[in-house]
């Protein structure tokens, strides 16, 4: 892990920006091939490369590759969700802000989420070595939980156990994508909308 810090600080912009195209090509084969087909062949020829041993030269093999894929997706829906709770004020707002990030980001960047489910999708599949903490990342519940603790403890939320309300939160979302993976803008919102409402209900003080 530190050999692959010093060598990321160490690349020449280039070389970043390289890197960076070949990910964003292996975000848009995998979003629109599935990871069964997402071969170096093909992502080369996605990021207009003359050959796939430029992929080669910048990524080891798709380990490298899609946890990179999996590293980038996964640090911009986290910046998007801690933008959208750092502009509320109250628990409350934060947990509603949580919930309509995750639908936002999927609306914006839907290739991007499905590059994402792809990966998980491998990963379980026992498809590739390597990348078993990606699954834990994109199913942690840490953020809501300490959003939920807090909220509970300042009055906000009712009682309840903080660990298996984000679970059930978090399901609900999960689920509720699952099966609207190729949702319309105006679909997303809605369900986002409908989660909201509920888990307001869910957790208001009794």
């Amino acid at each position: 892990m530190m050999a692959n810090v010093a060598k990321a600080k160490t690349r020449t912009f280039t070389q970043k920006a390289r890197r960076a195209q070949i990910v964003q090509a292996a975000i848009e084969t995998l979003a629109e091939s599935g990871y069964a087909k997402a071969s170096f062949t093909r992502i080369s020829q996605q990021a207009k490369l003359s050959s796939t041993g430029m992929i080669s030269y910048h990524f080891s093999g798709k380990p490298e590759l899609f946890a990179e894929v999996a590293d980038t997706v996964i640090r911009q829906a986290q910046e998007l969700t801690a933008a959208r709770i750092a502009d509320e004020t109250t628990h409350r707002g934060r947990l509603s802000a949580y919930i309509a990030a995750r639908f936002d980001f999927i609306t914006r960047h839907p290739l991007r989420a499905r590059a994402l489910m792809e990966i998980v999708r491998m990963v379980r599949d026992g498809q590739i070595a390597g990348l078993d903490d990606v699954e834990d990342r994109v199913t942690s519940v840490d953020t809501l939980v300490e959003l939920l603790e807090q909220g509970r403890a300042e009055g906000e939320f009712g009682t309840f156990d903080c660990p298996i309300m984000a679970l059930a939160l978090q399901g609900a979302i999960d689920n509720v994508l699952r099966h609207h993976p190729c949702g319309t803008s105006n679909e997303l919102q809605r369900a986002a909308q409908e989660l909201v409402e509920m888990f307001d209900r869910c957790t208001r003080p009794t």
